[in-house]
């Protein structure tokens, strides 16, 4: 822009849907694959509004065979009348305004999820094509968007229904030049629908997946005993100390909590807090008001009853919460959320009216069921007891030496102290270390060799796992402390590298560390800094290339890309463990920064994720079975 020249006609305005498709992620968050399922959460939430007031009983949700969604529900219908302000049909003004919606005067919806009144309107601006059909007063009502947004024509009468029918669908195709994939994926779909499903007692949510030929039903989800299903669903695998699921529900002040809880032999807990069908995964007021109660209210019982004695210490928050399965659900007219994501709920009067209503539910429990109160304290005393073991190990481990050092299972530490450009490989096996160590870069990378394979945490407490050198030794290089000590802004490195061979074992041990840190370094994998290294599988030369390749589809490739007198003199090489490969190999292969490919490990649902360490890693040989026979069938490049 030229400086001299800065006027009126310099400040480019952007009007209707247009800075919806300029910005998107400050709408939907990103326009990765995350983005892309969003749009559905969009125009489903709006179902699920017209359930929440009382109106919808049923919702489909479909993929289309052309990666289009359609959403079903019967509902009250989307107003098909002349809206007074923009003298549009207020179904087009649903679609094309910014904050139009049924949220904001109260007389709408009580509560809602979608709060901006920006849902429709975005799904709009950010797909090729959107159809709405309303049924509503006798008629169905139609009305077709194109090209983020543009009305095609006004909403028109296609047609007549049954006087009582109502309910609106819409079809939408988003656009594949805003966002990187297009392609939907049924599992992820499913998930979040079953969980609606059990956060809206009574609701039958349907998906259906059109692009599979042989899936012409689809899978339907209701549950009439709401979230007392979801902690029993959560359970499978585990073992419950008390067969009863406790569920607590009341209201003060128009706020609505309900709460379901179950303990098992567990040593994690796993609470999941929702606020008007919106998972707050970082907490906040409702959580922080219900976790205060548990507390507060198991001393109190456990001393009134004379289980904890006088001289005994009070139980802690982690004690009294070991081996729970909890789920939270608190229905708010106005509730203020913090940060983008809405993953933590502020209202500050919450916290209160959250240990109003837990506290009187949950105490009445304890004195109504002597036999399973004793159990939960008995529980939190044990957990009690080993917290104030770990306290001593984590002792120890606070005066461990950091030096660098050869000796097997200790950390050569790398000469940067600046954790953003730091990182840590952890590698299986001494010679691998020791290749490691010889081909890194010693200014930003540490090498932390390991001695075998790891404590399996999953059937351990804090206090056993601390008597593990192993872990022991990863916990004082990561800097962060543990348990209630654990301070993520003092992890010492950026990236933490899992390095281990593709073959059984190197997959053993991934998974134990993966288990590790998932249960007691979980803020260090949600804030993304755990990755897997992944060594080529092939090395393919021809005259002075070289080139590495991760697996055969790759390697396919490749030499589909040559011409075929290179391709006949090309030498394709398997390529060894990371033992076997000499620094120069290594660093080439998997550790230099501009050569190598690291797989991101996310968490993007805790449910699943819990579930399937409980299932892989636990005490119960069922599931696991269940789980090997139902996987083996993709199971490849097996080591036997």
């Amino acid at each position: 822009m030229n400086e001299e020249h800065y006027d009126a006609s310099d400040i480019q305005v952007l009007e209707g849907l247009e800075a919806v498709r300029k910005r998107p992620g400050m709408y939907i968050g990103t326009t990765d694959v995350k983005g892309l399922h969003h749009l559905v959460w969009e125009i489903v939430d709006n179902a699920i509004d017209e359930s929440l007031a009382g109106y919808c009983k049923n919702i489909e949700v479909i993929i289309n065979k052309d990666n289009s969604i359609t959403v079903k529900d019967d509902g009250r219908g989307i107003p098909v009348d002349i809206h007074p302000k923009t003298h549009m049909s207020t179904v087009e003004t649903v679609y094309t305004v910014l904050h139009a919606g049924g949220k904001f005067g109260g007389g709408g919806y009580k509560v809602s999820g979608g709060l901006h009144g920006v849902g429709a309107s975005v799904v709009n601006a950010l797909s090729k094509w959107v159809e709405v059909t309303v049924y509503k007063n006798g008629k169905i009502h139609f009305i077709r968007f194109e090209n983020g947004g543009h009305t095609v024509e006004p909403l028109k009468v296609i047609g007549e229904c049954e006087e009582n029918r109502t309910g609106t669908w819409v079809t939408f195709k988003p656009d594949s030049e805003i966002f990187d994939t297009d392609i939907y994926d049924y599992e992820t779909l499913k998930v979040r629908t079953r969980e609606l499903a059990f956060l809206n007692r009574g609701l039958k949510i349907t998906i259906r997946d059109d692009r599979d030929d042989e899936d012409t039903t689809g899978e339907t989800f209701i549950y009439e005993g709401g979230i007392s299903e979801y902690v029993r669903f959560i359970n499978q695998g585990k073992t419950p100390i008390h067969e009863d699921i406790i569920h607590l529900e009341g209201e003060e002040e128009n706020v609505f909590f309900e709460v379901a809880l179950q303990y098992n032999t567990g040593y994690n807990d796993n609470i999941y807090s929702f606020v008007n069908n919106i998972n707050t995964h970082d907490g906040g007021t409702h959580e922080d008001g219900v976790k205060r109660a548990l507390t507060r209210v198991i001393n109190s019982y456990a001393r009134k009853s004379g289980i904890l004695k006088e001289k005994d210490e009070s139980l802690t928050g982690d004690d009294v919460k070991e081996g729970i399965t909890m789920i939270i659900s608190c229905k708010h007219p106005n509730p203020q959320f913090e940060g983008q994501t809405k993953g933590r709920l502020g209202n500050s009067e919450v916290r209160k009216l959250a240990d109003n209503v837990f506290a009187e539910g949950f105490e009445k429990f304890l004195l109504e069921n002597p036999e399973e109160a004793k159990i939960i304290v008995n529980k939190a005393m044990l957990a009690c007891r080993a917290r104030n073991a770990a306290r001593k190990a984590r002792e120890i481990t606070r005066k461990s030496d950091l030096g660098p050092t050869n000796f097997f299972g200790k950390l050569s530490d790398c000469k940067s102290k600046d954790a953003k450009v730091s990182e840590i490989f952890i590698v299986e096996g001494d010679s691998a270390g020791g290749s490691a160590k010889k081909g890194r870069d010693s200014m930003t990378q540490a090498i932390l060799p390991l001695r075998g394979k790891i404590l399996n945490v999953e059937k351990a407490r804090l206090d056993r796992a601390l008597g593990n050198e192993e872990i022991r030794t990863i916990i004082t290089a990561f800097g962060t402390g543990i348990g209630e000590e654990f301070d993520l802004s003092k992890l010492r490195y950026d990236k933490i590298i899992i390095m281990t061979d593709a073959d059984v074992d190197g997959s053993h041990i991934r998974v134990l560390l993966l288990t590790l840190f998932y249960r007691f370094f979980k803020p260090i994998v949600e804030a993304g800094h755990v990755y897997a290294a992944q060594p080529p599988l092939y090395r393919i030369m021809h005259g002075k290339t070289r080139k590495y390749v991760l697996n055969d589809e790759e390697k396919d490739k490749y030499l589909a890309s040559l011409k075929p007198e290179v391709r006949a003199r090309a030498e394709v090489a398997r390529m060894k463990g990371l033992g076997e490969m000499d620094a120069e190999e290594l660093n080439e292969t998997t550790m230099d920064i501009e050569k190598r490919v690291l797989r991101k490990i996310t968490v993007d649902d805790c449910v699943a994720a819990d579930a399937i360490f409980e299932k892989l890693m636990g005490d119960e040989v069922e599931p696991r079975r269940d789980f090997i026979v139902e996987n083996a069938g993709y199971a490849i490049n097996i080591d036997v």
